[in-house]
Formats: structure tokens, C-alpha cells, sequence
């Protein structure tokens, strides 16, 4: 699978299959119909490889356009605390993983008070408080999107499977790689030296 003639995806697609970065839910929302390449028999809906590969280059050079301590990454999710945290690392920007604190963008009178220009969260629905203050200030939101999300008020949507542990690693190993090369800080894949392994969180255990 090809993103365009003649362009390769930006890693091998088994790999892509590998981490379940196309694997959704058994609920498709109305905006997310556009990115289902199919529902399988067990009724699980299964996102467009070639879609998310585009949609993570997109990303990728429009956050570049900003300098790093202006963008700022929400994650609500477990799973994504790791990646965003490495990401946060790589590119040199602002990470709020765990628990978004209401007024974070809208008051400056508390001390979590932030000015971002640009926010990237990773699920519509966990990082709700982050989207809504996102709108309300009027800063660009990208998000990760699975097929039970809705896309109202999101800018760039990278349709993802936004729960899986390893496709959150995956994703914001990615974003990190190709937002340093539209920065010209590295001027190919193998300059980019920080392993997969570091984005990834351990396996979470029921107590």
C-alpha cells in the first residue's frame, strides 16, 4: 500500500499492522466514515492505513511551522502518557499528561496556566477540557481520532487507534521523526537516533 505513486509509506505497512495503528472500535461515528477502509466479522471497524500514514506527514509539517515551546500535547489516556512525554522530549515542546486542569488556557490566574498557539491531544473525548478551552482561546487543535470519535472542532485529524499502546508509540515516534526533518534538524530516517522502545509504556496490570 501506497500513499501516493511512486511514495512510500513512512514505515514498512506490516509494521503499521503490527502495532494495530488501523484497528478501531465497533462503533463508527458519521465524521470518522471517511477514514473506515472496512468492518471486519467481528464487527470492528478497521481504519485506512494510507489515510493515517498522509494525515501523520500533515501533521507533522504543519506542527513544525511552530516553534516548540509554543506547542503543547494532552494525553488523558495511560497509554499515552510515555509516547507524549518522549515526544514532548524530542521535539522540545510541552506535555500535559494525566489529568488536564480546567482554566489551563483560559485563566491565567491559576498557576497551570498556559499559552500555547497549537495543542495536540490524543483522544476527542479524554482530552475533552483540552478541545473545549483549545476552541475557546482559538488555537489549532490536532488529533488522534479513532472510529468512535467525533471530529467537531478538531483542525488535523489523524485517524489512529488512540487506545492501543503500541500505536500510540508508534504514532508519536513518527511525528517526532518527521517533524525533525521538516525542521532540517535531521535530513533522513536513519539520522533519527531515539528507538521505538522509548515512546512505548509498559503493559498496564489490572489490581
Amino acid at each position: 500500500m501506497e500513499t501516493t505513486e511512486g511514495e512510500e509509506l513512512l514505515v514498512l505497512l506490516d509494521q503499521y499492522l503490527a502495532c494495530g495503528i488501523h484497528i478501531g472500535t465497533q462503533i463508527a461515528t458519521k465524521s470518522m466514515k471517511p477514514f473506515i477502509y472496512r468492518v471486519r466479522n467481528d464487527g470492528l471497524y478497521v481504519l485506512d492505513v494510507r489515510t493515517t500514514d498522509l494525515r501523520i506527514r500533515a501533521a507533522a509539517k504543519f506542527l513544525s511551522r511552530y516553534e516548540p515551546d509554543r506547542i503543547l500535547v494532552v494525553s488523558a489516556r495511560a497509554y499515552g502518557f510515555k509516547p507524549i512525554e518522549a515526544f514532548c522530549e524530542a521535539i522540545k515542546c510541552q506535555a500535559i499528561p494525566r489529568r488536564f486542569i480546567p482554566g489551563t488556557l483560559t485563566n491565567p490566574n491559576i498557576e497551570e496556566y498556559l499559552e500555547p498557539d497549537v495543542i495536540l491531544i490524543t483522544d476527542p473525548r479524554a482530552d475533552r477540557q483540552a478541545l473545549k478551552e483549545g476552541l475557546r482561546v482559538g488555537i489549532p487543535v490536532v488529533a488522534l481520532c479513532d472510529t468512535d470519535n467525533g471530529t467537531k472542532n478538531v483542525d488535523i485529524v489523524i485517524p489512529a487507534n488512540n487506545k492501543g499502546r503500541r500505536a500510540l508509540s508508534l504514532i508519536f515516534w513518527l511525528l517526532s521523526r518527521e517533524i525533525l526533518k521538516e525542521r532540517g534538524e535531521i535530513a533522513s530516517n536513519e539520522e533519527f537516533k531515539l528507538p521505538l522502545s522509548e515512546f512505548e509504556s509498559k503493559v498496564r496490570r489490572e489490581q
